[in-house]
């Protein structure tokens, strides 16, 4: 009888397959002898999934600083500045090819059992479908592999030394395996209580995987909607019809457990602060029209509530002044009248250490509740004042500060920022593949394209809000906030049908940091001619992936990079640039209003180890990406 490891050897995966079923103790025998009759699809299908969710190493090596950075998810600037580390993405590079190479073995062998014939009873309905999970889960993995490098071999690890091929070429085929993986599914089949166990997502509940599949069709036929609007449509259309993630308690999650392996959280690394960034705290700021006080009714807080129409202490020594980012140089020293309810869901407070969600990241030092820290003169010794950060909400925006940030120890420090929640990052959640919410965003797009869906613009895009809602646990506020025409600080506001674009300026209160004395302050929006986008501030597409943004935070990540990446949505303030930008040249001092792609990083470089393994194999996988190995360079689908 044929040896497995043959057949593994040859698909490049060496022994992944026997380390799948380790965490159960089912296999027994001695994995050298085991043979392909004996493995089980299911292992495999657990192999990937499971490492699929990332070791703390490569998790903050890939979804916390590269994508969360890269989607302005937190205020960190890294490669959103255009910086590159190697190390990082090889480590990503090199373990998605492992969980690639384990989808593909589940397919293979199931093929070989169905092949063999034979199978009976309940084998011979499981299996099928177990290769159609297969399928799906792997078009999901590569689809994340070539949004951020651009190529991938869609033939590999199949026995064969596999050529590149282009992000078109890969989406095309995941296109037709989405479609027909989801339709060859028999829902009427249900695992065995051993089976179930395999299946860290949906247990293989079939019914929930062809909704999965549907879904990740609607997702990449969106993804086309700029550069091949034809093919977008159909697909969409048809995946639609369907069915897919309608509710919450179908999304795609993992739950997550503490320790160190594959399962741990991916954002459970202490050392990572996780503050709110600039590009979030805009979109959120006003949206909605939902009162601080309404939502924070604890008397604690009341004092610290400001007015809406105040801008904060202007301290223009201390913060750069070029970015358009509307509030560049301002503190705000206190809580803002009016917020998106989910952000104080995503974020604690600084000082609000009572707060079941405070997160006191780093544990080993005092940092997370240190909220008093200084500004200082130009001597850079001197004290000019003490700043308490205590109930205040603040967001500087990335990039250069300078020597005016050397002089400010208040601005990126960890106690003085709202910084993301401790249920996220203490490995006691799940994290989601796709949620509801998404479903309902992208059918509301097509819909604003004209596209036939299976609802109304409208009501999809309410429905998507209230499922992020219910996630979040507001929903309370759900109702005022649809109905709400207030615009937040980039001009966007959340009823359907109010699209009349903010007036370009506004007159706001402020205090003088310096001397203390009350003034006023012009606020301008951004001008939407100068944005990526370009086209508008209020229109209902701004208002779509704004909303799909917030909703995908912190869990989706990619998503939100390839939605800003393909359409300059939602707004990101241009990096600051008191002084050069290394890996950003090309903005300075003179074009920082005017935003271009080379402002926003577009995907990541293919680690060096490719080239030096396999230079001819480089060179063809530049090659697909019509451009230069960069930071910089669009991917087919993307905004150019």
């Amino acid at each position: 009888m044929k040896n497995i490891n043959k057949l593994i050897y040859s698909l490049g995966i060496g022994a992944l397959l026997f380390t799948a079923c380790s965490d159960f103790d089912e296999v027994n025998t001695d994995p050298t002898a085991t043979t392909i009759d004996q493995a089980r699809v299911e292992y495999a299908i657990n192999k990937s999934i499971s490492y699929a969710q990332m070791d703390p190493d490569v998790a903050e090596r890939a979804f916390v600083l590269n994508w969360k950075t890269a989607a302005r998810q937190h205020f960190t600037s890294g490669i959103a500045v255009g910086s590159y580390n190697d190390d990082w993405i090889s480590a990503y590079y090199n373990k998605s090819a492992d969980w690639q190479k384990s989808a593909a073995l589940a397919i293979t062998l199931a093929d070989d059992k169905i092949a063999k014939g034979g199978l009976t009873g309940h084998d011979a309905v499981m299996i099928p479908n177990m290769k159609q999970v297969a399928r799906i889960w792997r078009a999901y993995l590569m689809s994340e592999f070539v949004d951020n490098f651009g190529a991938l071999p869609k033939e590999a690890f199949q026995g064969v030394n596999p050529e590149f091929n282009s992000t078109q070429d890969i989406y095309y085929f995941l296109l037709d395996e989405l479609k027909d993986a989801a339709s060859s599914l028999d829902t009427s089949v249900t695992p065995d209580d051993t089976e179930k166990k395999y299946d860290r997502a949906y247990n293989f509940d079939f019914s929930k995987w062809v909704k999965f599949g549907n879904s990740m069709r609607m997702r990449l036929a969106m993804r086309l909607s700029e550069v091949d609007p034809s093919k977008a449509q159909s697909e969409f259309e048809d995946a639609v019809k369907g069915g897919y993630i309608a509710n919450n308690s179908d999304n795609f999650t993992v739950a997550e457990r503490p320790g160190w392996d594959e399962l741990t959280g991916v954002m459970t690394r202490e050392w990572n602060s996780q503050q709110l960034s600039a590009t979030l705290n805009n979109l959120m700021i006003g949206l909605g029209g939902i009162k601080t006080a309404d939502q924070l009714t604890d008397p604690k807080y009341q004092p610290y509530i400001k007015p809406a129409d105040y801008m904060g202490e202007r301290y223009e020594k201390h913060y750069s002044l070029y970015t358009n980012e509307p509030g560049a140089g301002f503190w705000f020293d206190g809580l803002r009248n009016m917020i998106d309810p989910r952000a104080y869901a995503l974020f604690y407070i600084p000082g609000d250490m009572d707060n079941e969600n405070f997160c006191n990241y780093p544990s080993w030092d005092n940092t997370a509740k240190t909220v008093k820290r200084n500004l200082l003169k130009e001597d850079k010794e001197t004290v000019l004042e003490e700043i308490d950060a205590t109930y205040t909400w603040n967001a500087p925006a990335i990039g250069s500060h300078g020597d005016k940030g050397a002089l400010n120890q208040v601005y990126t420090f960890n106690g003085t920022n709202p910084r993301l929640v401790l249920k996220y990052r203490n490995s006691t959640s799940s994290r989601i593949f796709f949620g509801a919410w998404e479903s309902y965003l992208l059918i509301a797009e097509a819909s604003v394209r004209g596209w036939s869906a299976s609802m109304g613009g409208k009501d999809a895009y309410e429905a998507g809000i209230r499922a992020s809602f219910e996630y979040n646990g507001v929903s309370k506020f759900a109702d005022a906030y649809l109905a709400s025409t207030e615009y937040n600080n980039v001009g966007t506001s959340v009823a359907w049908d109010h699209t009349t674009e903010p007036p370009a300026t506004k007159t706001m209160k402020m205090v003088d940091g310096y001397t203390k004395a009350e003034g006023t302050f012009t606020y301008k929006y951004p001008v939407a001619s100068q944005t990526l986008y370009g086209k508008a501030l209020n229109d209902k597409l701004t208002k779509i992936i704004t909303q799909k943004f917030i909703a995908n935070m912190p869990w989706l990540p990619m998503e939100s990079w390839s939605d800003h990446r393909r359409l300059g949505l939602p707004f990101f303030e241009t990096p600051a640039v008191e002084q050069p930008l290394i890996y950003m040249p090309t903005l300075t001092k003179t074009n920082y209003m005017n935003q271009t792609t080379k402002y926003f990083p577009q995907r990541l470089k293919f680690p060096s180890s490719l080239a030096n393994s396999s230079p001819e194999g480089y060179k063809q996988a530049v090659e697909m990406l019509k451009g230069e190995d960069d930071v910089f360079t669009p991917l087919w689908w993307a905004k150019h």
